[in-house]
């Protein structure tokens, strides 16, 4: 399928962002996917760690979204404009959501932050927005992280601080000036080749205090944690309410839809602007998203997930010290980034998930991953156990071990 591909494909178009990175034994193409579980186009069978980079959150093919969505299908899709179910979806979410009055759907998670960023321009009437460096906000010219074929103009106005570094903010804000329209926030610092670093409740607070004292507009790009830290926006765990926040991944347990949810300050610019997709209406994914919102609402998921998350995290961080290593182990249990101490080059990290693949569990040697609430405790047991055989061979060839070239290439580049 890789040779195919690479005839008729650019690599950019055929399997997810960073392929190339991953070890050789990697699968690339998935026929099927069945509650955690995902069966490669060779037919081996993994307990998925990735959960498609996130939209899975209740489990592949849950049923009772199925069901929603197959009903759905039978009445009709994407139609010359938007079905009942919009509106239902946008009350839900303003029930759900603390800070939103309204709500905009669209289709991926660049869809929503881009039109984010738009709105507070719209808004505010100024240029400048602020972002955390090295955050991850989509993959259009003003914020994707591989910057071939952009210039740039791309970026413009776009200024950066150090996550959590409330002085970097503020001098962000500075060089701002008159012109600040409005701070993007991730919810947790989660980029990639790197521990995860939770919020702290000053540096959110100082968000809100500077937009609220300049008018700028507070965004929440929740695309990757949303409905995973909390009922609500993420950021309500650390009692902070947005003026947006940007959603995707899981809220319609991976069927196609985002969405912006706004507070009515800013519904001015929401209204003001132009933004439109072919397919932003479908109803299934619609359909789908209702369903999965009133299943996830009471919380239970994010309990489980969580308790879940806690399981892996301190089996394997017991098992690994048996074999002599020591794991970073960051962010919230449900969505682990296990990293290795003493491994600049990822070697190591590459060598352990690459065993794990070859037990038939796909972790990723450097993105976070997220747990799914179809996963059990015998999954997670079961995980710990072939990681304790993972540990053991990769001790054993650790004197051979060599870095992956391509990551070597990317930091490289990076530091250019």
């Amino acid at each position: 399928m890789r040779a195919r591909a690479a005839k008729v494909m650019p690599s950019s178009a055929f399997g997810h962002v960073g392929t190339a990175l991953l070890p050789a034994n990697y699968p690339q193409f998935f026929e099927r996917a069945e509650g955690a579980y995902v069966w490669d186009a060779d037919g081996n069978r993994y307990l998925d760690y990735m959960c498609a980079f996130g939209p899975n959150l209740l489990g592949y093919r849950d049923p009772r979204v199925e069901s929603a969505a197959s009903a759905q299908a039978a009445r009709g899709d994407v139609m010359t404009g938007p079905s009942p179910l919009a509106v239902e979806l946008a009350e839900k979410f303003v029930e759900i959501v603390a800070h939103a009055d309204w709500a905009f759907f669209c289709k991926n998670g660049t869809d929503a932050t881009t039109i984010a960023r738009t709105i507070a321009r719209a808004q505010t009437g100024r240029r400048k927005i602020l972002i955390a460096e090295g955050s991850y906000h989509g993959a259009a010219p003003w914020c994707t992280p591989f910057p071939a074929g952009t210039v740039p103009e791309d970026r413009a106005h776009m200024l950066t601080f150090t996550f959590n570094d409330i002085a970097s903010l503020e001098a962000a804000v500075a060089e701002a000036g008159d012109d600040l329209a409005g701070i993007i926030a991730t919810p947790f610092k989660h980029e990639a080749f790197a521990n995860q670093e939770l919020p702290t409740q000053n540096y959110a607070r100082r968000c809100r205090e500077i937009c609220d004292a300049t008018g700028a507009v507070l965004v929440v790009d929740d695309v990757r944690a949303g409905f995973r830290l909390a009922v609500d926006c993420s950021w309500a765990t650390v009692g902070v309410e947005p003026d947006l926040s940007c959603w995707g991944k899981c809220f319609a347990n991976g069927y196609s839809i985002s969405a912006v949810m706004g507070s009515n300050r800013v519904k001015q610019g929401a209204d003001s602007i132009f933004a439109t997709g072919s397919f932003w209406q479908s109803a299934i994914s619609m359909a789908a998203a209702l369903a999965t919102l009133d299943i996830i609402r009471d919380g239970k998921v994010i309990e489980k997930t969580a308790r879940l998350g806690q399981r892996l995290r301190d089996g394997l961080d017991q098992v690994s010290r048996r074999h002599g290593f020591t794991l970073n182990q960051t962010g919230p249990a449900q969505m682990p980034q296990i990293l290795f101490e003493g491994d600049p080059d990822f070697r190591i990290g590459f060598a352990w998930t690459s065993a794990m693949i070859d037990h038939g569990f796909y972790l990723h040697p450097w993105h976070n991953m997220f747990l799914c609430d179809a996963m059990t405790e015998e999954d997670i047991d079961q995980t710990i156990s072939a990681a304790d055989s993972a540990f053991a061979s990769v001790r054993a060839a650790l004197p051979t071990l060599q870095p992956h070239e391509r990551v070597l290439a990317l930091f490289s580049a990076r530091a250019h």
